[in-house]
C-alpha cells in the first residue's frame, strides 16, 4: 500500500467511506512502482464538487510525485466513485509505461537466462 497517500476535498465533504474507497483504489497502484522510487513517492489526491446551474460536476485529480517524474491525472463525471475508478484506470496505465522506461533492461535479461538455462 501506498504510505504517503493525501486525501482533500474542496466544496465536498470527504467522509470516511470515501477516504477509504479512494485509499484503496489508489493505494493498490504501489506493485506499478519499481521499488527503489517507493521511498520518494507521495500521492495528493484532490476531491473537487463543482455546481453550475444546469449540471453538477465531480471530479477527481491525482497528482503522483515519483523521484523521475510527476503524474497527474484527472476525470469529472456525475459521480465521485465513478471518477475515482477512472482516474485509477488511467494511472495504472501511465504507471505501467513509468515502470518500463524505468527499471532496468539488466533484470529481465537474467531472468530469461536463467529460465532458458534451468527449464521446469
Amino acid at each position: 500500500m501506498i504510505k504517503q497517500l493525501q486525501i482533500s476535498g474542496r466544496h465536498l465533504e470527504v467522509n470516511d467511506d470515501l477516504k477509504r474507497y479512494v485509499a484503496k483504489k489508489i493505494g493498490k497502484l504501489d506493485r506499478f512502482i519499481p521499488k527503489g522510487d517507493l521511498d520518494g513517492m507521495r500521492v495528493e489526491v484532490k476531491l473537487i464538487s463543482s455546481k453550475a446551474k444546469d449540471k453538477s460536476d465531480r471530479t477527481c485529480e491525482v497528482i503522483l510525485h515519483l523521484p523521475h517524474e510527476k503524474l497527474t491525472v484527472k476525470e469529472s463525471t456525475i459521480n465521485m466513485y465513478a471518477a475515482v475508478d477512472i482516474v485509477e484506470t488511467k494511472l495504472r496505465h501511465q504507471l505501467k509505461r513509468y515502470k518500463e522506461l524505468h527499471t532496468s533492461p539488466r533484470l529481465h535479461q537474467r531472468v530469461i537466462a536463467r529460465l532458458k538455462h534451468n527449464p521446469a
